[in-house]
């Protein structure tokens, strides 16, 4: 059981991390990232869904995974010889808009 002045914290670290990740979500711009996307288009598919054995699909991936992936690329900590050009030019905020656009696209699976 939390003491009062535990439970104070706790929510005062609540609210703190809700802003943060509202002020993230906002500056996320998926109409702007699928502007941004056709560069990807031509491995990923305009829709994020590749035809290529080699490029993966991004449809429905987590934003953070998809922008994590991009900063490394762009840094140099993951290489690709293809991802590591693509990358290397852009701002943060294109990252993540892209990889807001690429949350946004709604997937579903199911069996044959």
């Amino acid at each position: 059981m939390l003491s009062s002045n535990q439970m104070g914290k706790f929510l005062q670290l609540l609210v703190v991390m809700s802003a943060v990740v509202t002020a993230n979500a906002l500056a996320r711009d998926p109409v702007a990232g699928k502007a941004k996307a056709g560069m990807c288009a031509t491995c990923h598919g305009a829709l994020g869904v590749s035809q290529l054995p080699n490029a993966p699909h991004l449809a429905g991936q987590p934003a953070i995974y998809v922008a994590e992936q991009l900063k490394a690329y762009r840094s140099g900590k993951r290489a690709n010889e293809v991802m590591s050009v693509i990358a290397k030019p852009l701002s943060d905020q294109d990252i993540d808009d892209l990889a807001a656009w690429y949350a946004s696209i709604q997937i579903s699976v199911s069996e044959k």
